[in-house]
């Protein structure tokens, strides 16, 4: 299990490639990207992707909701690999889906990364007050 945190500034390069920040990456090779909520990237690492798609595999497909999700979840996950200086390229379809133009957060979630575009992350918190947000967490 993975215990991702923290959020790290960097730029995406013109060939689409980012570096995982050290204190992000994981002792795993396969990393898997799909599209998040709220206009972010999800990125995976292989042992966290097998969990959630079991509980996919446990889901009763004659619900129409939930099997919507699971498909426009698993449709969008591509595996991306790590070239030998440690980049990843973010496909093309994540980068339009994410709005991604330069400037990128890259962020622990838990069990996940999120990599956002600056612009849309910035605006996503623009006034936020952090009190009201840990009290939504009721931990």
């Amino acid at each position: 299990m993975y215990f991702l945190t923290g959020e790290y500034d960097h730029q995406i390069d013109a060939k689409n490639r980012i570096r995982i920040p050290g204190k992000l990456r994981g002792k795993e090779e396969k990393l898997y990207f799909t599209k998040g909520t709220d206009g972010c990237i999800f990125v995976f690492y292989e042992s966290a992707i097998k969990e959630k798609f079991a509980k996919l595999e446990e889901m009763k497909m004659t619900d129409a909701n939930p099997r919507k999700g699971a498909r426009a979840f698993s449709y969008s996950v591509k595996q991306v690999d790590v070239d030998q200086q440690g980049r990843l390229v973010i496909p093309q379809e994540l980068i339009k889906y994410a709005n991604i133009v330069k400037d990128v957060k890259i962020c622990g979630a838990v069990s996940r990364i999120e990599i956002w575009a600056k612009e849309t992350y910035d605006k996503y918190f623009e006034g936020d007050n952090f009190d009201d947000n840990f009290d939504l967490l009721d931990i």
